[in-house]
This record gives structure tokens, C-alpha cells and sequence, in this order.
């Protein structure tokens, strides 16, 4: 794992949380070009990209999606990660046309539930094996 920060796209998540886990083991498969960069809320480059990006690091509620100077939280990182892998998941596009506050109401009741709903890790869980753990997950 690398702790350079690269000009990838990097999505934040909370690995201790088996929904964002699912999402993320969702989206290396369909990310064929490898555009992709992950790393947990809870790790250190983490929290040091929140931090730079004037985001709260104690609050573990969203999905990040950092592109170069630009972040997205919540429904619009969501919307923003499925226009980049294109293909069928770009025609979550035009959601974003959607008031922000109406998509982030549905956000946050999922995220609010998804502890209970599909359960919690321990601790930060590991990649597929099929994964080259290095150049995709920062550390």
C-alpha cells in the first residue's frame, strides 16, 4: 500500500462498514481501467485527506470521492463514482439533477441504518486476493 498521494480518483469509505465494503468490492471489478484509488475514513491518509479537503474527520456517515481539487460527499460522490465508470452505471447521471438535499435525505436514512441492516467488521476489511492491494488501496 502507498502512502503517495496519486491524482487518481480516491474513494474514502468506512471500512469497518460491510455496506461500503460491498460498494467497494462492487466497484473494482467494473472499474477495468484501474482509475480508481480506496482508502478507509479511518486510516491515516484518511483522515488526512479529509482534513485537506475541510471535511469532518470524526463524522464516518459518507462515501468520498476526492478528484484532484474537487470532493464529493454523500449522493453526489455516488453519482459522480457511476458517471466515471460509465456504461450502464453513467445513467445515474442525470440524478444529479435532483435537489441535493432531497438525494442526501435518502442517503443519509441508508447511512443512518447501515450498521443495522448489513452489519459491522471489527476491523477495516481486506481486499480480494485477485486485488493488487499496492496500487489500488492506499494506506
Amino acid at each position: 500500500m502507498s502512502t503517495d498521494i496519486p491524482d487518481d480518483p480516491i474513494i474514502l469509505f468506512d471500512g469497518v462498514c460491510n455496506l461500503c465494503n460491498g460498494f467497494v468490492q462492487f466497484i473494482l471489478p467494473r472499474d477495468t481501467d484501474g482509475q480508481f484509488r480506496f482508502a478507509s475514513l479511518q486510516s491515516d491518509v484518511g483522515k488526512r485527506l479529509l482534513a485537506e479537503h475541510d471535511l469532518p474527520t470524526d463524522e464516518l456517515e459518507s462515501i468520498v470521492l476526492i478528484e484532484g481539487d474537487d470532493c464529493y460527499v454523500k449522493s453526489a460522490a455516488v453519482i459522480r463514482i457511476a458517471r466515471l465508470l460509465g456504461g450502464v452505471y453513467a445513467l445515474l447521471g442525470p440524478f444529479r439533477f435532483l435537489p441535493r438535499s432531497i438525494r442526501d435525505r435518502a442517503y443519509d436514512f441508508v447511512a443512518a441504518r447501515r450498521y443495522r441492516w448489513f452489519g459491522k467488521k471489527d476491523q477495516c476489511a481486506m481486499p480480494p486476493a485477485d486485488v493488487d492491494v499496492g496500487a489500488r488501496f492506499l494506506e
